[in-house]
């Protein structure tokens, strides 16, 4: 993704490595939209506190960040000891794993490294090879996320109303995006279309970052409340619904994503409006048999109460972003607590198809396509 800051333009990852500082680079998505700022974690620890604390979030993105993550804790190890390392390495993998339980893609993307490891006969060699299984994963991610768009450009038509939730954009992925790919795809085809962004509270990440990317891209949009959704479908406003998910069960095609997609589901199948979830291959996890089983995060209640934003000087009576700084503002009455789901679980019968890097599958296609979809490699990784 391009991203123009000040007078500048230039191309960005969501997440890089700096081999030299041993360090994870991440594009600090906390600050966003109102500041631009690449921020970099110097051990494990720091790159696992990142993903809880939502510098960096989304599927793929929390993907590359857990693999590099991994990589940067091989690397940290001093020694020759393979039993010392191998204990050393499973704290590490521990400490990323539980950074934020919803999401598959960290675990795919270790195990992904770790399996890469296996064949290190020392431990420089398995350092060696984390590293390189690291950025494999990254650019693996790059190249789903490119499919995902070249598949997902023919749902996308002249004149379009689309509908997004949270963000499943490029600072979600390494690059590209799931959810927003075939958007991208279908502006570089001359397709003209709009995109509404439900603001998704309670963090809004629609509003802040897929607003925020659809702008650095010059995609005609506009931010709406999530309560919106419904009245604009009534009214025959929206043609197309396409978001994310951070973890979909490949036995049964459910699908979990930000809190307020099962809303949207629902309201979808109620107006005749196609509802599709774009996803590369490392969010479908092949072990779990229900949306019931699945890990869903509940979130810190200030989330929900209050918010985050840019405060001006009061006494200036002008609004001036360049002098503001970022605060917090409760919102909620003082004495109410709160509850915070990260996510909710979409049922498959709620869902018209699943955009992959491999083509456009009904959910109960997942499972039968499974050969197709990447399970072998997955099921060749050793068991923890």
């Amino acid at each position: 993704m391009k991203v123009t800051v000040g007078n500048r333009t230039r191309h960005f990852r969501t997440v890089t490595f700096d081999t030299a500082k041993n360090s994870v680079q991440l594009i600090e998505q906390r600050l966003l939209p109102h500041e631009f700022k690449i921020v970099a974690t110097r051990d494990y620890r720091e790159t696992a506190r990142a993903i809880t604390d939502m510098i960096v979030r989304g599927a793929g993105a929390t993907g590359a960040t857990a693999a590099y993550g991994l990589a940067q804790g091989a690397r940290a190890f001093r020694g020759r000891d393979l039993a010392r390392f191998g204990k050393h390495l499973t704290l590490v993998y521990q400490t990323l794993k539980t950074a934020r339980p919803t999401a598959v893609d960290p675990v795919n993307a270790m195990d992904q490294v770790r399996a890469a490891m296996s064949a290190g006969k020392s431990v420089d060699d398995q350092q060696s090879l984390a590293l390189a299984a690291a950025e494999d994963f990254a650019n693996e991610d790059v190249r789903h996320c490119e499919a995902i768009g070249r598949h997902g450009a023919d749902l996308i038509h002249n004149g379009m109303r689309v509908l997004t939730h949270c963000n499943a954009g490029w600072l979600a992925f390494v690059d590209v995006g799931s959810a927003t790919a075939p958007l991208y795809a279908a502006q570089a085809q001359g397709k003209k279309f709009h995109v509404f962004c439900d603001e998704t509270r309670p963090r809004s990440q629609g509003a802040t970052l897929t607003a925020w990317e659809l702008a650095q891209q010059g995609v005609s949009h506009q931010i709406i409340a999530d309560n919106a959704a419904g009245h604009l479908m009534q009214r025959g406003e929206i043609d197309l619904v396409i978001v994310g998910s951070d973890r979909t069960l490949g036995r049964t095609g459910e699908v979990t994503n930000k809190i307020g997609t099962y809303t949207k589901a629902v309201l979808a199948k109620r107006h005749g409006i196609p509802f599709y979830v774009a996803i590369p291959l490392s969010t479908i996890d092949w072990k779990l048999k229900s949306g019931f089983d699945i890990p869903i995060e509940e979130r810190h209640e200030h989330e929900v109460l209050g918010a985050w934003g840019m405060i001006s000087n009061p006494q200036s009576g002008v609004q001036d972003l360049k002098s503001a700084q970022r605060a917090y503002v409760r919102v909620a009455n003082p004495g109410s607590g709160a509850r915070n789901p990260g996510f909710d679980v979409t049922p498959p019968e709620l869902i018209t198809g699943i955009i992959t890097p491999e083509g456009v599958f009904k959910p109960n296609q997942l499972w039968p396509s499974r050969m197709k979809l990447g399970f072998a490699g997955r099921n060749r990784i050793v068991s923890r």
